[in-house]
Parts: C-alpha cells; sequence; structure tokens
C-alpha cells in the first residue's frame, strides 16, 4: 500500500489554518454551524475546481466514492450537495475574497522577479473586464439585456506573472470605467487599459496619485497639439506630441497635459493611438506596454478554460462569488506550488496532472517531474505560464 499524503491534501496545505480561520471568524463563518464548517466547504469546491466536477451531485458522488480518503483529505462532515448548496447561498463570500488576498500577496512576492519583455523596474498592471453570459430564468438578479443575464468579472493583473490583484464582480450592465473608482493606486506603477476606460475625469485622479496609464483615445476627442518630438517612422511610430484637451468640459476634467503617440503595427497594419501621462519612456516603450495587454485577455480565456466559473452550482449572488472567489484562491495556490517548488510545467499542464491525481499518495514535485519527462515535449518548458493552453 501506498504511504503518505494525498495530492490533494499536499495542495490544501499551502494554505495557513490560523490565516483561513481569520477569514472565517471575521464574517462568522461559522456562527450556529454544528456540521459541514467553512473549511470542509472549500474543500468541497476547491475538489471541483481541480477535478473539472459540473455540479454538486457530481462532487457529492465522487467524493462518497471514497470514503476511506475523505478524513485524509481534511474533510470532517458528510458530504451531502444540499448540505454544500446551503453553505453556498448564505456563508458569506467574503471569506473566501479575503484568503484569496492573502494568497495573491504571497504569490506577488514570488512572481516580483518574472520578466515583463521590457526594461521597467516599475510594476505594470493590465485592466479589463470579461463577460460571464447566465440564464436570466435561473439568475434574475443579473439582468444583462431584456432576454439574457450576465455579470462581469473587472480584473487587475499584475503582468508579473499574469497574478490577479484586485478582482471586482458587478452585473453585465456595469460601465468598465467605474472599477476605477475602487482601484487604490500605485504610485509609479504602470496601468494599462483598453478605451473602454477613457474616463478623463477618473485618469486624473490616477495622474494626482503618481501613477502612470497607457490608454487608447476613441473617435471624436479633440485635442490642441502643443509640442512635436521627432520620431524614428521606421519603428512604426509615426507621431509623439504633447497635448491638452481641446474643449473645457473635457479640459476641466483632466486640466494637466497628456502625450498622444501614433503607432501603425507592422504585422497587422493597424493604426493605434495612444494617450499616457507619462513623458519619459520612448514611444515605441508605451506601445509595447500597451501590447503587454493583451496578457490579461489570455488569463480570461485560461480561467474560462480551466477553472469552473461558466457554470455555478448556485443561483443567488452569494453562491456565484463564492465559487469565484474559492476558483481564485485555487488558481492562486496552485501558481505559488508551481513557484515554490519550482516546477517547469505551465498552469494548464499542472492542472491536467492534478486533476486525474487528486488520490494518489506521492509527493507532488515528484510526480509532476514524472509526467514532464513522461509525456512533455522540450518545448513545453520555454512557454509561458498562461501561454500553455
Amino acid at each position: 500500500m501506498p504511504t503518505g499524503k494525498l495530492i490533494f491534501s499536499q495542495i490544501t496545505e499551502w494554505i495557513h489554518p490560523e490565516q483561513f480561520r481569520r477569514c472565517v471568524q471575521r464574517y462568522e463563518g461559522n456562527y450556529r454551524v454544528r456540521t459541514f464548517p467553512c473549511w470542509d466547504q472549500f474543500l468541497a469546491m476547491a475538489f471541483a475546481q481541480l477535478t473539472y466536477r459540473d455540479s454538486l451531485a457530481d462532487i457529492e458522488v465522487c467524493l462518497r466514492s471514497r470514503p476511506e480518503q475523505l478524513y485524509h483529505m481534511g474533510f470532517r462532515s458528510t458530504i451531502a450537495h444540499s448540505t454544500l448548496a446551503e453553505a453556498n447561498a448564505s456563508r458569506d463570500w467574503r471569506i473566501y475574497s479575503d484568503l484569496a488576498q492573502i494568497l495573491i500577496k504571497k504569490a506577488r512576492r514570488l512572481y516580483q522577479g518574472e520578466s515583463l519583455g521590457a526594461e521597467l523596474e516599475q510594476t505594470v498592471y493590465a485592466l479589463d473586464s470579461t463577460t460571464i453570459d447566465l440564464c436570466l430564468s435561473l439568475f434574475p438578479w443579473a439582468r444583462f439585456r431584456a432576454t439574457k443575464a450576465a455579470i462581469k468579472l473587472h480584473t487587475l493583473l499584475d503582468l508579473r506573472g499574469s497574478i490577479p490583484t484586485m478582482i471586482s464582480i458587478s452585473d453585465g450592465k456595469q460601465a468598465d470605467m467605474r472599477v476605477l473608482d475602487d482601484l487604490i493606486p500605485e504610485p509609479g506603477a504602470f496601468y494599462i487599459m483598453d478605451r473602454g476606460y477613457l474616463d478623463f475625469q477618473r485618469l486624473y485622479r490616477l495622474a494626482l496619485a503618481g501613477a502612470n496609464f497607457v490608454t487608447r483615445t476613441k473617435a471624436g476627442v479633440i485635442f490642441r497639439r502643443q509640442e512635436s518630438h521627432p520620431v524614428d517612422t521606421a519603428t512604426g511610430v509615426r507621431s509623439d506630441q504633447v497635448v491638452i484637451l481641446g474643449t473645457k468640459r473635457s479640459n476641466g476634467r483632466y486640466p494637466d497635459r497628456l502625450r498622444r503617440i501614433n503607432y501603425t503595427d507592422d504585422e497587422t497594419g493597424k493604426h493605434l493611438v495612444f494617450l499616457t501621462n507619462n513623458f519619459d519612456l520612448p514611444p515605441l516603450a508605451i506601445a509595447h506596454l500597451y501590447k503587454c495587454r493583451w496578457q490579461v485577455e489570455l488569463f480570461f480565456k485560461w480561467v474560462k478554460q480551466n477553472l469552473r466559473i461558466k457554470h455555478f452550482f448556485g443561483t443567488s449572488d452569494n453562491a456565484v462569488r463564492t465559487q469565484i472567489w474559492i476558483a481564485i484562491c485555487v488558481y492562486v495556490v496552485v501558481a505559488i506550488i508551481r513557484k515554490e517548488l519550482r516546477l517547469e510545467l505551465g498552469l494548464s499542464q499542472i492542472f491536467q496532472v492534478l486533476s486525474v491525481n487528486v488520490f494518489e499518495q506521492i509527493p507532488l514535485d515528484q510526480l509532476v517531474t514524472q509526467i514532464r519527462y513522461q509525456n512533455v515535449g522540450p518545448e513545453i518548458c520555454n512557454q509561458l505560464m498562461l501561454k500553455d493552453f
């Protein structure tokens, strides 16, 4: 008989028990709970994320098929889909949001030395949102259109390691730019955004806080040129100008100077006009920074393919938020393990390995190393963490 801890237990051991207890205590998650405490709820939902379960009944059947191993996985209660449904609907989702922030803080420390592909010491964030469609009859609180429901997942991604540092969940109708009101600017950092976040009053608040932003302008915005700098058109940069907003209303919202860079992508032939409050970086570096924004699109694609956030196990707002935040916790825990154990597989491969080996009793690093040498070609090791799907 094999001895040692189950793979599932080795994963969840990366969550400090005292930190989890404090999150639960902060929101009285276990108040008047006799059976099935928050830790059991978290374990069941984390198991669903790691093994790609489709429903609460699916979770129950799979876990009950291994009764002799449930204790070693950390469960201290009987697993029933009705009990899990009630926990997801009633226990405060902020328990798992706070837990995610603790894990994110640790992950960012581990990945802070990752290369950006640009010579910058400052932190670079990409801000964007993705829409998750829902059934209107099951999720009436998330009405998006007359016949459709949806929620938005707003994410601020640290581009060193692709770690989400801020996640906000809203209804599908909320304008993207409103999430800037929840943002706490980091002086000196760069915030890369598409033109959906072009709100001059909100951008000016970023500038006043000492943060840098790079975004794109929209058609119809009027500027007055103050200076023009020479550029090398062979690089794709067509112009580099210092401008101010040309109407009284817009100038009142952003009374300072802006930098406008016209750039043509030689690969696609697409013409882009960037706006930034940074006057120090070369214009081509600004264009390359904006190109890095694509990593947040890859992040959204990755989580939708590898985590259970498109099909929900409950229909209440609390259940949806609980499932999303536990999914983020699992993602960040695996990212931490990958870095701490110096695993060379990408996250997608690690999740695939874990999904079919959670009940195995073998050291985690040994399991992943065996899989790497037996089944994965050498080119996989050089792929970026999120570009391996």
